[in-house]
């Protein structure tokens, strides 16, 4: 994995820069042995064909940043609701705020340089997961909370801080199931605002999701990984975490999510444009600790129009207690901030769980 490579001035001109050039129908004129290193080739043709890449952390000192993560992290879990099963999984996001070791692994130059020259554009990284326990997460597409226009321009990296098989909650997968259609609510015949919640709809996305897998007899795969391997997956990978069999154990890992330069950012499942309703967003890359603008074909989007298309909710949903909000979302209570107000503000379109 030569990351000179997303440099390579023999890598053509690209006559559909809005693919990313690992799904683009021109594949294979940007990816050969003559312009591309055997493992990022070897990356390319996984991506394109299953929808998701193992390969080993580009850095020798992984399993020390591993373990610093893991004692530095371990006071910011609710490790008591975990144990009396009313949490199903434990979580810090953007934990690299104020651990620099999860920085690292999400702003590694040998990542942003793969990413880049696997999508065509500049990646950059925008949010950090950190999990103890296994997620034991119904599959999914990201596609229905990170999108972009283009779309396709945005993938997670999951990196093991320990070994895990088959007893501690490993991470699942779909092979293919990247290459289906990105679904919207148009698709599947919804009205957003006849929803209450953002969590009712994620749970129609997920009644639909098991459907399609079901029609098209797609089997899944564990990713059962040593400490230090790595695994990409694309936009629209079906994706989850297994049960966990044995609750005794831990099952440490990191998820860094990017996006790619040039593109607008939005939340589909708060988004109904149609309606006149865009939530979009003004990512913030990691890597350079600075926002990043939406840019439409070369054009930066007007604030006033990005300001008239937000998504409005002026009351919290029934049920909603400030304390477990707070209990759930462990950074938004070391940051002192108000729970009504962040939920309002930023905690409904994450898709923040508040229950």
């Amino acid at each position: 994995m030569d990351g000179s490579s997303s440099s390579n001035s023999s890598v053509p001109a690209n006559p559909a820069p809005g693919i990313p050039l690992i799904e683009s129908p021109f594949f294979d004129q940007f990816f050969s042995e003559s312009s591309t290193d055997l493992e990022t080739l070897r990356i390319a043709r996984d991506l394109r064909d299953k929808g998701f890449a193992a390969f080993d952390f580009p850095d020798p000192e992984i399993f020390e940043m591993a373990d610093r993560i893991i004692h530095d992290l371990d006071s910011h879990y609710d490790w008591q609701s975990w144990r009396n099963g009313t949490l199903d999984s434990l979580r810090v996001q953007d934990a690299w705020t104020n651990q620099k070791d999860v920085a690292r692994i999400a702003s590694h130059p040998g990542i942003v340089s793969l990413l880049s020259r696997l999508y065509g554009r500049r990646a950059f990284p925008f949010q950090t997961l950190n999990f103890p326990v296994g997620t034991q997460q119904d599959y999914h597409s990201d596609s229905l909370h990170f999108s972009c226009s283009p779309e396709r321009f945005m993938c997670g990296v999951w990196v093991a801080l320990e070994d895990i098989d088959t007893t501690n909650g490993p991470l699942i997968y779909y092979p293919g199931t990247h290459r289906w259609p990105i679904y919207s609510f148009e698709h599947l015949g919804i009205n957003p605002d006849g929803q209450t919640t953002t969590r009712d709809l994620c749970l129609t996305f997920i009644s639909f999701w098991r459907k399609l897998v079901a029609v098209n007899g797609v089997k899944f795969q564990r990713f059962l990984a040593r400490k230090g391997q790595a695994l990409i997956w694309t936009a629209n990978l079906l994706h989850g975490g297994d049960h966990q069999a044995d609750l005794s154990r831990t099952r440490h890992s990191q998820v860094t999510h990017y996006y790619f330069e040039d593109c607008c950012y939005y939340t589909p499942v708060d988004s109904y444009p149609m309606y006149g309703r865009i939530s979009f967003r003004e990512p913030i890359d990691i890597s350079r600790n600075r926002n990043v603008k939406n840019i439409a074909a070369g054009k930066a989007v007007p604030e006033q129009f990005i300001s008239s298309t937000r998504p409005k909710l002026s009351r919290v949903p029934e049920g909603f207690s400030p304390g477990r909000y707070l209990e759930l979302n462990p950074d938004v209570a070391a940051a002192g901030v108000d729970p009504v107000q962040h939920y309002l503000e930023y905690g409904f379109r994450e898709g923040r769980r508040y229950s």
